[in-house]
């Protein structure tokens, strides 16, 4: 986790983000890149693609170039390599392109979540990034005081098609010398007997050195979001681990992720690794 991804609005949770990213980047010799996105109307956009000097854009880099020198002077970065780029275009768009670019290893991004009609029509750019994204993403919620994720929570049906995304959660883990509890979740619509869960759990997790230990959890719940949040506030986890198939289109519409709910949903932080 050298290189850490934070898209910055200039709003308290994204301060979070910051807050939470520059501990780690120094906790792991790394550099945080500061992006802002300008999502201007299309006629503005095409200006920008012409070469045209146009005022309100000119002000919004002005107003937005300010705010950088501000956030570059808190006390969370004194000592940390920062870089800062201003881009034009949609944000979640902006923030993945961005990762891709400069080989991140991790985005961290603050969210105050989506709810009703909101998260089902329109969703937080968050989310969407969570959906897209081929790098995990960290999500904060608060202001994480000291963010030390010693209690990670990790949910899955652990499957075949977890184990390569599974190699990114051990290493998270062991970065923080975090202790793993891998956790199934139970539904009526898929339910496993517990000695059938756990054998499914040891005989995957078997193959990775996790440092630090991991517990055998099976949970039952109405549903798995219902659960992970249960069982997560009965262990008074730290951080809460997914992996995402990034669904697109109708496909997600209709079949909704857990993962992007949980990012929408919880408190506690929640990092996603994609499938």
């Amino acid at each position: 986790m050298k290189k850490i991804l934070v898209p910055t609005d200039f709003s308290d949770h994204a301060e979070y983000a910051l807050k939470v990213a520059s501990k780690i980047a120094r906790e792991n010799d790394g550099e945080i890149f500061l992006l802002h996105l300008l999502d201007l109307p299309s006629q503005e956009n095409d200006a920008v693609v012409a070469g045209a000097e146009v005022p309100e854009i000119a002000f919004f880099l002005k107003k937005a170039h300010e705010r950088f020198d501000e956030v570059k002077a808190a006390e969370c970065l004194e000592g940390l390599a920062v870089t800062d780029a201003i881009l034009f275009d949609k944000a979640f768009e902006g923030v993945v392109k961005t990762a891709k670019k400069h080989d991140i290893d991790l985005i961290v991004m603050g969210s105050h979540g989506a709810s009703g009609f909101k998260e089902m029509f329109i969703g937080s750019n968050t989310e969407k990034v969570v959906r897209t994204s081929d790098i995990p993403v960290l999500v904060i919620k608060k202001d994480e005081i000291d963010f030390n994720p010693s209690n990670f929570v990790f949910a899955s049906n652990f499957s075949a098609e977890i184990k390569k995304p599974f190699a990114q959660v051990v290493d998270f883990a062991n970065s923080f010398k975090a202790k793993l509890h891998l956790l199934y979740v139970n539904t009526p619509s898929d339910f496993k007997s517990t000695h059938a869960a756990e054998k499914i759990i040891n005989d995957f997790a078997a193959g990775f050195t996790i440092e630090n230990g991991f517990t055998v959890n099976i949970y039952n719940d109405v549903n798995v979001e219902k659960g992970i949040l249960h069982f997560s506030n009965s262990v008074n986890a730290d951080l809460v681990g997914m992996c995402t198939h990034g669904r697109q289109g109708l496909a997600h519409f209709f079949n909704g992720s857990i993962s992007e709910d949980l990012v929408n949903h919880a408190v506690r932080p929640v990092v996603t690794f994609k499938i």
